[in-house]
């Protein structure tokens, strides 16, 4: 099937084409179709799989139809029909780019804005003068642009959540909320994300309409799913205070020419980066303190192997895309299973292959158990194993890689079963 096939016009097939995507993906064939008509979609796939292009270039289409049907030249102020709401700055730009690369340009071509925190809210009220068709915006700056009366919602047409599991959990989802009350009831929501917890089920039904459903890895399998015989995953057992040197042992030993490394706190990605820097490798971190500016140059260095190491948190990193990423590195483990597939999602994309490696400490409490319940989530068990040289001075036992064993504690019943039984 082609993007002819779909029903996507000559133009825009071109355009997809000059960036890079000569035929559909599988994220693309199964809901393009219902995007353009106008259907509720609720859509699971793997992270690298096009889910940005498969609601980008439909809407773009309906929007250059409703354009050129309006006749020209317009006077009027642009009405905002769609909206697209990302958690990160970095992936609103990313968005954005998408659009400006596909969209027609000229006094009838579609008016973006682009708009996050981090930035003064000032240009981006100045830029929605006379309107825009297409809005993409963090939740936080979307709010302030609505409380200042530089974008109304009322005649909304479509909402798309892009990564809807980070919009709709706790972080974000107060400010969502908000930003549902202010939208019209009647209304297309497409909803794109790389994994669904089952627990967003109910919420996630309750925003959609006769959605087409659209799941691309099973709940379980979601890693197995997004990258077939393309990511190479490794445990590796280590002692946490060595796990520093055992990073730049790999680094240095593996010749790596770029590497994402995540770490749970800011701190410790600052900590991670500046130790290896002082070894020697050319290592930044990146993480909410940043200016946009600093964010900008890191991201823009390290896309263009100018920077061999990226240390990141979660958050930071959440919605960034770096073509050919060739090794990720847990340097703590994340703390879900969907975070485990989003994280080495970002290595063996596009046909390439990648490198996922966890380090496991079986001196910190739990760290064994939690790693077996993400091998469980996502169906697939990863051998542990012992780099020469930085061999762990602690195993885990049964009760650390199980998280207790059960009957080891006497239960209540028990307890009152011996106290009536006789010496």
């Amino acid at each position: 099937m082609s993007f002819q096939t779909l029903g996507l016009m000559p133009s825009l097939v071109d355009a997809a084409r000059r960036c890079g995507m000569e035929q559909p993906t599988d994220i693309q064939r199964a809901s393009m179709a219902a995007v353009m008509a106008g259907q509720d979609v609720w859509a699971n796939a793997p992270t690298g799989s096009g889910k940005t292009a498969a609601y980008v270039l439909p809407l773009v289409q309906r929007l250059s139809n409703e354009n050129i049907k309006a006749g020209t030249p317009r006077q009027a102020p642009r009405v905002t029909q769609v909206l697209v709401v990302v958690p990160t700055r970095e992936l609103a730009e990313q968005v954005g780019q998408l659009v400006q690369a596909l969209a027609p340009t000229g006094p009838q071509g579609l008016k973006l804005v682009v708009a996050f925190g981090g930035a003064s809210i000032n240009p981006q009220m100045m830029r929605l003068r006379g309107g825009a068709e297409l809005v993409v915006a963090t939740p936080g700056r979307l709010l302030d642009l609505v409380a200042n009366n530089a974008l109304s919602l009322a005649q909304l047409t479509t909402l798309v959540l892009d990564e809807a599991d980070r919009l709709l959990d706790a972080g974000f989802a107060d400010e969502v909320d908000r930003i549902l009350r202010l939208l019209p009831k009647s209304r297309q929501t497409l909803m794109f994300s790389a994994t669904a917890p089952a627990a967003l089920n109910a919420r996630t039904l309750a925003l959609l309409r006769e959605p087409l459903r659209v799941d691309l890895q099973a709940p379980t399998a979601a890693v197995e799913n997004a990258a077939p015989h393309a990511i190479q995953q490794r445990a590796v057992l280590v002692d946490e205070k060595r796990r520093l040197q055992l990073l730049r042992h790999l680094i240095e030993k593996g010749q790596w020419p770029r590497a994402l490394v995540f770490v749970a706190t800011r701190y410790a990605a600052v900590h991670v980066a500046d130790k290896l820097c002082r070894n020697g490798i050319d290592a930044r971190s990146l993480h909410g303190d940043l200016t946009q500016g600093a964010r900008n140059t890191v991201l823009s260095d390290f896309k263009s192997s100018q920077l061999q190491v990226l240390v990141t948190t979660d958050v930071a990193a959440r919605g960034i895309d770096i073509p050919l990423l060739p090794v990720v590195v847990n340097f703590d483990l994340p703390r879900s299973a969907s975070d485990y597939t989003h994280r080495i999602g970002r290595t063996g994309r596009a046909g390439q292959s990648g490198l996922a490696v966890s380090f496991i400490s079986a001196d910190t409490s739990g760290a064994e158990a939690h790693f077996r319940l993400i091998e469980k989530r996502q169906g697939q068990r990863v051998a542990r194993e012992h780099i020469e040289g930085f061999e762990p001075t602690h195993i885990a036992v049964p009760m650390d890689a199980a998280g207790g064993v059960k009957g080891a504690r006497k239960s209540k019943k028990d307890k009152l079963r011996e106290a009536k039984t006789p010496l």
